[in-house]
């Protein structure tokens, strides 16, 4: 019994002391847009040099990782960027925005019926920055614009439709985990390559808005993936996350 206890602990610490090893590949940095706005983010870079450029991925947290720490929105998912085999396959700038505590990724307006949201007018504060972060980033490091990515799980899902809804042209490719956005802007957006991923048993982020929205984009030519976990709740971006064909897809796109 000792000997099990003890592999236990030894187990937890080593899984702590590697997580805090990703954490710190994680640069801790703000930006600001010149009008008293700013947004705290986290940076992984590649083994970079001018002689290339390299693929920019956006990666948006959930509604429970908001605040100002500039350190919960590594809790989920992004983690697996900063991976020795991950770095090593497909070297890319990673960026993980914070969403102040209050705010929001997507702007819906109001959200009575998940499965019939419409886009607001302007984006929100905090999505406005995360694009002036991106062309920030685009001016100061050797990023290739041709491959800029954008991924996010819940309330990052949701952003992550925003985000290619309002901007087109400036993804390569998008990867919304359990979330949902404007069955109207389908046409917008039929030209990015784009994987879905949901739990069959979401009960926070009804699975039927990633299958309305495959739907929808496969009607007009598009070709979407759609991976729906069946016996998974809310929690899909751990399968999501973990799967290497998801990644090879996505470092395969080209705008």
């Amino acid at each position: 019994m000792k000997t099990i206890k003890l592999f236990c602990c030894i187990v937890f610490f080593a899984n702590i002391h590697f997580c805090l090893a990703q954490s710190s590949r994680f640069s801790v940095n703000k930006f600001g847009n010149g009008k008293g706005d700013s947004l705290n983010y986290r940076l992984l870079y590649p083994d970079y040099d001018t002689l290339r450029k390299y693929p920019l991925v956006i990666f948006l947290h959930g509604s429970g990782e908001r605040g100002s720490d500039n350190e919960a929105q590594l809790k989920w998912g992004v983690m697996n960027f900063a991976s020795d085999q991950m770095m090593i396959a497909h070297p890319a700038f990673v960026v993980a925005p914070q969403c102040p505590s209050g705010e929001s990724w997507g702007n819906y307006g109001k959200r009575e019926n998940i499965r019939n949201l419409h886009l607001a007018s302007d984006p929100t504060k905090a999505m406005s920055l995360v694009i002036g972060l991106i062309h920030d980033l685009v001016k100061k490091m050797p990023i290739d614009t041709n491959r800029i990515y954008i991924t996010g799980l819940s309330m990052g899902g949701l952003g992550t439709f925003d985000a290619i809804e309002r901007y087109p042209h400036l993804f390569a490719a998008a990867v919304p985990v359990c979330g949902a956005g404007d069955l109207s802007k389908a046409a917008s957006i039929a030209h990015i390559p784009i994987w879905i991923f949901h739990g069959a048993e979401d009960a926070a982020v009804n699975p039927l808005c990633s299958s309305d929205m495959h739907e929808a984009l496969t009607k007009l030519g598009a070709h979407p993936g759609l991976t729906i976990y069946p016996e998974t709740g809310h929690f899909s971006w751990l399968a999501a996350y973990s799967d290497p064909k998801m990644f090879e897809w996505l470092f395969r796109q080209h705008r």
